[in-house]
């Protein structure tokens, strides 16, 4: 496994997965490889690994060359898991693994600026190409900003952080990103177990990789591309990410019917395409928490694919 990221629930992961001899299953945010690891390592099988970062795939190459013939790698979103699949001659998959947001190198490495617990270019980009955090605050009106801040950081705040970053522009380094935002909540902020800068840090890097957009894509196909009995295993870090794994598994496996923002009780109920496993998410351990803090958070929605087939 590789050194400095340490997969989340693994244990509870492989359970729901349940890895058989003969299958294949896609890990769509491989990052440093840890699930797809273990795996290859439970069951004679076939891993596709599939991440926006192209660092990720550089370094799953060690992993490639070690299972030979069992693990293929992809650099894409995994919202396109299902032309990917057929690039590698797959029709389908019997288990998908999404592991969200941003891995430890990605948080790690100062110079993709992820985090504020160091000085580093203001980037965010999971695919390293296309606009920049700092692109976004440079640009965008303090309206827009403030709305991006409240709704993906659920920041408070965000009107007057809004305000503070329009005046100090332009920025281009997180250090000065987190002392503004640090400087507009006060010092007692940063006397809290979370970083006064860490809603405003979320809510950029999930906008400027539209995560939220990206994670609804990915569940669908997820849903198109796993076989009658096939499992899906989705782990995510905060509550807007779960809020969307945990809709779309209410909505698949009949648990609320499917509605429309406009006519929600004119859609007739839809046959559950998935059934749920268990029916609450699983969370880390006390144990696992003290090992990994960066788990604290995390919570593990599963479900199995039932042999319902699609709408047309």
């Amino acid at each position: 496994m590789s050194q400095g990221h340490a997969p989340v629930l693994l244990a509870e992961v492989l359970d729901a997965l349940a890895p058989r001899d003969g299958a294949n299953y896609v890990d769509g945010t491989f990052g440093g490889g840890g699930y797809a690891q273990a795996i290859l390592d439970r069951a004679k099988c076939k891993v596709f690994g599939i991440d926006r970062d192209p660092d990720a795939i550089r370094r799953g190459a060690a992993l490639k060359e070690h299972y030979t013939g069992r693990l293929a790698l992809a650099q894409g979103r995994f919202s396109a898991m299902e032309q990917l699949l057929v690039e590698q001659h797959e029709t389908g998959s019997d288990g998908v693994v999404l592991d969200l947001g941003v891995s430890s190198f990605q948080l790690d490495e100062l110079g993709r600026g992820f985090s504020f617990r160091g000085d580093g270019p203001l980037d965010m980009r999971m695919e390293q190409q296309g606009s920049s955090a700092s692109d976004f605050v440079n640009t965008a009106s303090e309206a827009e900003l403030a709305d991006v801040i409240a709704r993906l950081g659920e920041e408070r705040q965000a009107r007057r952080i809004a305000r503070a970053i329009v005046a100090a522009r332009p920025l281009s380094r997180t250090g000065e990103l987190a002392e503004i935002v640090v400087k507009v909540l006060g010092p007692g902020a940063a006397r809290h177990k979370i970083h006064p800068a860490t809603r405003t840090f979320q809510a950029l890097r999930l906008h400027v990789n539209d995560e939220l957009g990206e994670l609804a894509s990915g569940l669908a196909a997820a849903e198109r591309v796993l076989r009658p009995s096939g499992r899906l295993a989705v782990v995510s870090f905060h509550s807007l990410e779960d809020r969307v794994v945990k809709q779309f598994l209410a909505e698949r496996s009949g648990r609320v019917p499917a509605g429309s923002r406009h006519s929600p009780a004119s859609l007739p109920a839809r046959a559950p395409t998935f059934r749920l496993l268990p029916p609450r998410p699983c969370t880390p351990s006390a144990a696992e928490i003290s090992r990994n803090p960066r788990s604290r958070s995390a919570r593990l929605r599963a479900a199995e694919r039932t042999s319902v087939p699609l709408a047309a």
